[in-house]
């Protein structure tokens, strides 16, 4: 193996990386929303259930490709059959890396934006805040920058290091998050909206929704596992590695819940907010509680770690298929790489309010999308690239390189996995499939 890509030293610091790709802005910001505008518990309940049944079975998938050949997404399927159209799929995965980042980037600046709101005592004006160029462009640009300057560190350097690091933190903010929500008066109602089901609040809509945020929660469907995946060692154990990975995650999000809506609850507020529900409602229940000041700050705090854990693992894909296929060197290359990214996400950050064509820029239907750019990207490669790579990827893992090899290469290291193979065949042949095609279909609104 080329020795610029790399490789992780430790099971620990390849899943601390793995599920910090998997939780960012997804968990602590799209997860409560969603759930408050679902129904609360039986939404949360079907969530967990399609991480377990959907999600883990299909990231197996992804890193046993990636292990295969340690090669990115491009590589890999080129290197098992070379010369075909597939390849395009793996293409599609790092052009989805560099698409998503090019706008969670812009968001990721607006959390750093507002820790020094929250230390200022500026509680309102998100929409004002948004608007202003100058703030937003720098904001993205800082948190790209630190975002290459972790990936230009590499995998074990760079990646790993941090990812131990910055893990840890994000779980010890949460708690103690956690803990002074659930003091505060009334937050007992919170909880019971969270983790009380109504199984009659459950219909179809609901239930592919669920499905929707496991699936994209995971990182999945853009090659980032199977680029994760290709820096493994064939000693390691993927399952259990794996299940750890969707572990952190799901822990993450539930974790976010336990913090939001008890203190919603708690300042008579509505769960049903939407997007709005962090930067807009957060900022006001924060104004109005003891110590408000040092409780939004840290809370934002937490919320850029969890979107750096995720910008440095959209940076890496981009970064391992050039490393891989054109032999720049890891340092050379992850500078313009970013460059890029920030070049293309300008449109992005002017969209809300700063320029007016890119705010209304309307190109798909209101139906799919609002008429800004950032909302475009946001669906265009956040929500429907993703479906339809993950569509690909499950095809071809189970029809083309053929679930036998596949569960050969998961075999190595998870011994055990021999014994419940055939059962993740059908899985990956069939039903993942199948499944992921109706969560397509509802993008448009067929159901």
């Amino acid at each position: 193996m080329d020795v610029q890509r790399g490789q992780w030293s430790s099971r620990m610091g390849f899943i601390f990386a793995a599920a910090g790709s998997a939780i960012g802005l997804g968990n602590i910001w799209r997860f409560p929303y969603v759930v408050g505008e679902n129904g609360g518990a039986a939404f949360v309940l079907l969530y967990v259930v399609f991480v377990v049944v959907i999600g883990l079975p299909y990231m197996f998938a992804e890193l046993a490709l990636g292990r295969s050949v340690q090669r990115n997404p491009v590589g890999s399927i080129e290197a098992i059959v070379p010369g075909s159209w597939w390849k395009w799929v793996g293409f599609l995965g790092v052009l989805t890396g560099v698409g998503i980042l090019s706008f969670y980037g812009v968001v990721a600046g607006w959390t750093v934006g507002y820790i020094f709101k929250m230390a200022m005592g500026n509680f309102t004006d998100f929409t004002s805040f948004i608007a202003n160029p100058w703030p937003v462009l720098g904001l993205f640009a800082l948190f790209i920058f630190i975002t290459a300057s972790i990936v230009y560190g590499g995998v074990e350097g760079g990646i790993e290091r941090w990812s131990k690091i910055l893990m840890p933190v994000l779980l010890v903010l949460l708690l103690g998050l956690i803990i002074y929500a659930n003091t505060l008066d009334g937050a007992s109602r919170g909880l019971t909206f969270y983790l009380k089901p109504d199984f009659s609040k459950i219909n179809g809509s609901i239930a592919l929704q669920a499905l929707g945020q496991a699936f994209f929660s995971l990182s999945l469907g853009m090659g980032l596992m199977i680029t994760y995946g290709s820096y493994l060692s064939k000693e390691e154990n993927i399952i259990t590695s794996g299940i750890y990975i969707g572990l952190f995650d799901t822990a993450i999000a539930i974790m976010a819940g336990l913090i939001i809506f008890p203190a919603l609850f708690a300042m008579g507020e509505s769960p049903t907010a939407g997007p709005a529900l962090v930067f807009v409602v957060l900022p006001k229940l924060f104004a109005n509680m003891p110590g408000g000041v040092l409780i939004g700050v840290l809370f934002f705090i937490l919320l850029s770690i969890a979107a750096l854990t995720s910008t440095i693992s959209l940076l890496e894909v981009p970064v391992a298929y050039l490393v891989d296929e054109f032999k720049f060197p890891r340092k050379k290359i992850v500078w313009p790489a970013a460059l890029f990214t920030f070049i293309i996400g300008i449109p992005s950050a002017l969209s809300q309010g700063a320029v007016d064509f890119f705010t209304n820029l309307g190109w798909l239907p209101r139906a799919l999308s609002a008429p800004d750019v950032l909302s475009h990207m946001s669906f265009l490669w956040g929500t429907f690239s993703l479906a339809f790579g993950a569509l690909m990827l499950s095809i071809f893992v189970g029809w083309v390189w053929g679930t036998d090899k596949a569960s050969n290469e998961i075999v190595q290291g998870s011994p055990f996995f021999i014994k419940t193979k055939f059962i993740w065949a059908f899985m990956i042949r069939y039903f993942i499939p199948v499944v992921i095609f109706i969560l397509l279909l509802n993008i448009f609104g067929l159901f």
